[in-house]
């Protein structure tokens, strides 16, 4: 029943839909495709063609003699290598059109943000006094291009964590040293007859997550800021009920900016207005799916269609004139549901293509060429639309709160600080704080566990910091805006309204994980809540993980000091070796444990005696919900005109 693939109305009302139209969507194939129970517990080795090796029943050992726990590790590494070169070559990707810009051969593109380019410049050695704007740009991106390359020493960005957290990492030796050289790395230990111990492959593949989250990831972050502008609170709006009937509805879906930003742009130019209406359209309307979706929410006020899972069920609306990829979580299926309707998939990155889709491919230095052209094909695709349906629901939401401007909210432009929050958490007004980010995964209910751990923890005074298909499951059921807070604990709630903030912080797209880094060392390093992000009241969840960036993200963000729970299942479970050396393991390494738990209510009740442990830890004042339940009080309209949206509400 489509009842149970989804708590989204929307979701449900396209299921039926496309059930009742013969389309196949990932919720169909998820039922009819069954995952190999080997594998998925991480006990097939097809690492060399003597094998495929299943481990199961009597055989414990591969034909060249791997054992379980070996397998195991080596599988668990590579999804990490896989992960960390995903988003590392975003990061790539970013510095190469930062240079093109510095250098004029994107003219397209220009540093929006000098305060964050010289804050950059300062992280990575690069001389500001004196010089032009473009002359520190090319610099800093030349730095930033030389981290993947580099092959000894440390990346530069290790030295942006807490000092204790630096020493734990180089004790262990663990510090990375250049992005490629540890992806490489990883993928020559694991081929076969290479490392055969599970505990220090996994060493390495924490070595190689670093490199993501201390270097690739939090390098792509900066330079988005660089040329785009540093995020700040914007509204906006989420769910089908953005897209236009009357107008021209483009889809951007991906991972990468560069390219949204300047169709953003485009669909705003005269010229491209004119051609729309020439065509019987009032105007060409934008939205977003994934984490694009998310970078050009927090940017430009772009609305949210959906998150991973709502891509094929967009196109049933036959609304959608067409839908730009570029990279990451794309679905081939795309193609196959798009036949039948008018729906145009335009592929644009020269990494990827999909048979069947039209091919644009997107170059820096005639973006704008490129967009202009794009949203033409797209105007012209207006009139062979047949009947549409647009589910009547959008909700509003808050996004685009950067680490800058956090800390700007709690102190002031004079005295940016994170002194409020750290004084809250000390209180007990705010019990602990969780990140809670990741993807979809048809094999459970769809943002059902997003929304319930959320929830839940807003509810025990956690403060909820949220990225990719997390953020997007929030907004589309109304927890992106400060009138969620008679959903929340009496402290959180009085900490919300005095600072202005909802209890629920849209932080931006997967890479965007590590301004939740960067918020964590600073909360440590302001003191009174220990001196490394391993002593905070903190908790990391990816209650609907599938993609090795997930599996990327979860290794560098227990080695950073935050014991996470990832929910689903897990990829290790059929080594109770390799499930212990990330649990217990990790735990005695980098002072924080990686779960896998299916139970997403198990994991939350787990998740609050953890931060009640380090509240204990840390000698605070017990926490007390009964000290602060008269001390809040919230009026429906305070924030927003007398309308009280509920979780899905009618335009």
């Amino acid at each position: 029943m489509a009842e149970k693939k989804s708590i989204d109305p929307v979701v449900v009302e396209m299921l039926k839909k496309a059930e009742a139209e013969g389309v196949s969507t990932a919720f169909k194939r998820a039922d009819e495709t069954k995952p190999c129970p080997i594998g998925h517990e991480g006990n097939c080795c097809k690492h060399c063609f003597m094998g495929p090796c299943r481990l199961t029943g009597k055989t414990t050992v591969g034909i060249c003699g791997a054992t379980k726990s070996t397998v195991s590790a080596r599988n668990l590494a590579r999804g990490v290598a896989g992960g960390t070169a995903a988003h590392s070559d975003h990061g790539r990707g970013m510095a190469l059109t930062l240079l093109a810009a510095a250098t004029g051969e994107a003219p397209d593109y220009r540093v929006k943000d000098e305060r964050k380019l010289r804050r950059v410049a300062g992280y990575l050695g690069v001389p500001v006094d004196g010089r032009e704007v473009n002359e520190i740009a090319k610099d800093v991106a030349l730095k930033a291009l030389g981290e993947f390359g580099k092959q000894e020493g440390e990346l530069i960005y290790v030295s942006r964590a807490p000092a204790k957290r630096q020493a734990i990492w180089r004790k262990l030796g663990v510090v990375p040293r250049g992005i490629d050289r540890e992806v490489v790395e990883v993928l020559h230990r694991t081929s076969i007859g290479v490392d055969q111990d599970a505990e220090h492959i996994l060493d390495h593949s924490v070595r190689c997550a670093l490199a993501d989250g201390w270097g690739g990831s939090m390098l792509s972050t900066d330079i988005s800021d660089i040329l785009f502008g540093t995020p700040g609170p914007i509204a906006s709006g989420s769910n089908f009920g953005v897209l236009r009937e009357d107008e021209v509805n483009v889809i951007i879906h991906g991972h990468e900016p560069t390219l949204s930003e300047l169709i953003v742009a485009a669909a705003n130019d005269p010229e491209i207005l004119a051609y729309a209406k020439s065509k019987g359209a009032k105007g060409v309307n934008l939205a977003g799916i994934c984490c694009t979706a998310n970078e050009v929410l927090m940017r430009q006020g772009v609305p949210l269609l959906g998150n991973f899972l709502a891509q094929e069920l967009s196109v049933l609306t036959g609304a959608v004139d067409a839908m730009v990829v570029d990279i990451q979580c794309v679905m081939q299926g795309l193609v196959e549901v798009a036949k039948n309707y008018h729906t145009k998939i335009i592929t644009t990155s020269p990494k990827a293509k999909i048979e069947g889709a039209t091919h644009i491919e997107f170059h820096e230095h005639k973006a704008m060429e490129i967009a202009k052209s794009i949203l033409r094909m797209a105007i012209d695709n207006y009139a062979k639309r047949g009947k549409v349906f647009i589910p009547d629901y959008q909700d509003h939401l808050v996004a685009g709160f950067s680490h800058e401007y956090i800390a700007y909210m709690l102190g002031g432009s004079l005295r940016e600080s994170f002194r409020p929050l750290n004084d809250a958490i000390m209180t007990g007004r705010i019990r602990g704080a969780a990140g809670v980010v990741g993807c979809n995964n048809p094999r459970v209910t769809q943002d059902d566990p997003h929304l319930y751990v959320v929830q839940e923890l807003i509810k025990n005074d956690i403060l909820v910091v949220t990225t990719g298909c997390n953020a997007i499951a929030c907004a589309k059921a109304g927890l992106l805006t400060p009138e969620v807070m008679e959903q929340c604990g009496p402290g959180l709630k009085e900490i919300c309204q005095t600072i202005g903030i909802p209890p629920v912080l849209h932080m931006g797209s997967c890479v965007d994980n590590t301004r939740i880094l960067t918020v964590l060392t600073q909360s440590a390093c302001e003191g009174g809540l220990g001196e490394d992000i391993s002593d905070l009241p903190v908790a990391g969840f990816a209650p609907e993980w599938m993609s090795e960036k997930a599996l990327s993200i979860g290794t560098y963000v227990v080695a950073s000091g935050v014991t996470t729970w990832m929910g689903v299942g897990s990829p290790v479970a059929g080594s109770p070796e390799v499930v212990k050396l990330i649990t217990e393991g990790y735990q005695k390494k980098f002072g924080a444990a990686w779960y896998f738990e299916p139970d997403h209510k198990k994991a939350v009740q787990e998740a609050i005696a953890h931060i009640d442990s380090k509240r204990k830890a840390l000698k605070l004042v017990e926490y007390d919900p009964k000290r602060f339940a008269k001390s809040a009080t919230y009026l429906p309209g305070d924030y927003f005109p007398a309308e009280k949206h509920g979780a899905y509400s009618l335009k």
